[in-house]
Parts: C-alpha cells; structure tokens; sequence
C-alpha cells in the first residue's frame, strides 16, 4: 500500500536571477500573475488554482514539484517518512500546509494540503466544426491573436539514472499508479514510465508523472493545458513572434495521445503547451511498448536535444 495517494499535480517550483524576464516569458507563455513578493513570482492559469508555477529569485536551478492532499490526515503520516520536513505552514501566497519530501535523485517534492483557490478566469471559445457534426452553424470563427490561454500544469517529467527506483519511489509514496511503461530492445530494458493519479472511479488524465532514463538527473519539462487546438497554435506563433526557444512540435504523441509544442524559457527550462489527452481510472491495466510507441501519428521525430534535457 503507498503511503498516501495525491489527488493533483499543482506547481513546479524553480529559481531564476531575473523574476521580471521570468514574469515577462510565462505572460507571453499563458500564465497570469496572482502573486509577486520581492523573492518570488507565483503564476496561475484559467483554472480554479491559486497557482501552479512559482519562482524563487536566485540562480537557475529546479527546486521541485508540488502536489496535493485532500485529506489533511494524511499529511501526518507523510511526515513520519525518514527525511521529512515535519507538517509546516506555508508562508507564501495562497496558504495551506505543506510536507517537504526528498525523492530518490535528491530533487524536492511538496505535499500540500489547503492551498487557497481563486475564481476561475473566463475564456470565451468556440464549437469547432467537423464532418457531419457542425455546432456553429451560422457563427463565423475569429480567435484573436495573441498568447496562449493556460488552464492548469498537467505534468512533470523527470530525467533519472535509475528509471525503477526512481518510479517505484513516486508510486509507493504518493500513490500514482502505471499507465504505460516504454523499454528499449527488450521488455526488461525501462527506458520511460508514464504513471497518473489514483482517484478510484474517476478519470483522470493519461500521465501525472513522466520518468525517462537518462544519463542525468533532472527536470525534462513542465507541460500546461491550453484551451483548445486554436490555443496551441496561437500560442505556437505569438511566442515565435516574440523570439523565444522553441523545442518541438507542433504534433500528436501516441501514449497519452497530448497535441503538444514545446518552449525553453530564457534560462533553458522547457515549457510545454498541451491540449486533449487520453483519460484513465483506477481499473486500466498498465501497458508496455517498444520505442516505437513514442512516435506519433503526426509531427516531427523526436530531437536529441530534448531526449537528453535535464534542468538540475
């Protein structure tokens, strides 16, 4: 049984020199400000969460994840896990308690519980016709130009030299439960495993947590929802205006089958916009793939400089 099971993925959590660039690229990214103090930036998207990318003034580093408890019982027993932080209150917009946790490569994960949610923000958008099915009969489609519209931080993925202790830490400890495992050569060569949330019942997303074996340890990227396809390719284009990194994309990913495109910020993280993602509940049995798997129906083929990403 895992210590605890995670009801939600909310924050990455990373250091720069510069929260004036940073506030400037997760704008023109799709993210609002809900908060600024004088050492650190907090950015939210169109959905309820009070915010779901935070950065701390400082060198560029990655300083960890930040997931959420339902139950505030639970927080006890994560505190009794040897190197934890204890139970503390959080001092920093939004509230809540919080639990520190160190995962097997020495990188932070946050349990939080409490955190305080804000009104959602309204984004008028339309049917989209196709086929035989038309909803917008008599309605013309005229999407603005402009940045992305990021609803919420849908995963992490994370880059390991030792994909099974890696994996088996988050499942045992937070209860997230395998979707798809990816090997190369033969079955018992690991080389990726996409986990989700258990939340019984209910379906959830593909993938919470992406783990890739590397030859380093790190962060790979952050990927947010946007609105819709529209959202995706508007924003594909307002940050190619705006001269930022662009990584990948735009195109489909078979597992999980996310339309995606990704960005680096201006200190090399990378960013991802997503939208449509398949959804799983707590009876899908895991699947396993050869390395085929990672290509999509559509989309250019994976670049070795994203393969081997890791923000340290």
């Amino acid at each position: 049984m895992p210590t605890t099971k995670v009801s939600e993925f909310l924050y990455g959590r990373l250091q720069s020199p510069d929260l004036d660039q940073a506030e400037t690229f997760l704008s023109e990214f799709g993210m609002v400000r809900a908060a600024r103090t004088r050492t650190a930036l907090f950015m939210r998207g169109t959905d309820p969460a009070h915010h779901i990318h935070i950065t701390e003034l400082g060198e560029p580093r990655f300083l960890g994840l930040g997931f959420v408890l339902s139950d505030p019982d639970d927080l006890k027993r994560l505190a009794q896990l040897p190197g934890a932080s204890g139970i503390e209150s959080l001092d920093e917009p939004g509230g809540g308690k919080r639990v520190r946790l160190t995962d097997p490569d020495g990188h932070g994960v946050e349990i939080v519980c409490g955190v305080e949610t804000v009104t959602a923000l309204n984004v008028p958008r339309q049917a989209v016709n196709s086929g035989a099915n038309r909803p917008r009969n008599g309605e013309l489609q005229r999407p603005p130009r402009g940045p992305s519209h990021v609803k919420r931080l849908g995963h992490g993925v994370m880059m390991t030299t030792d994909l099974r202790r890696k994996v088996a830490w988050y499942r045992d400890t937070l209860g997230l439960l395998a979707s798809d495992d990816v090997y190369a050569g033969n079955p018992d060569n690991l080389i990726g495993s996409f986990n989700r949330l258990d939340r019984g019942e209910t379906f959830v997303d593909h993938h919470v947590f992406f783990c890739i074996q590397g030859r380093k340890t790190g962060l790979n990227h952050l990927a947010f929802e946007a609105q819709d396809v529209d959202d995706v390719m508007i924003g594909h284009n307002h940050l190619k205006q705006k001269g930022y990194a662009h990584i990948w994309g735009v195109g489909r990913h078979q597992l999980g089958s996310h339309i995606y495109d990704y960005w680096q910020d201006p200190w090399g993280r990378v960013h991802e916009h997503w939208t449509d993602t398949d959804t799983l509940n707590a009876h899908a049995l895991p699947g396993l793939h050869g390395t085929d798997a990672l290509n999509g129906p559509w989309g250019e083929p994976i670049p070795r400089s994203f393969v081997e990403h890791a923000s340290v």
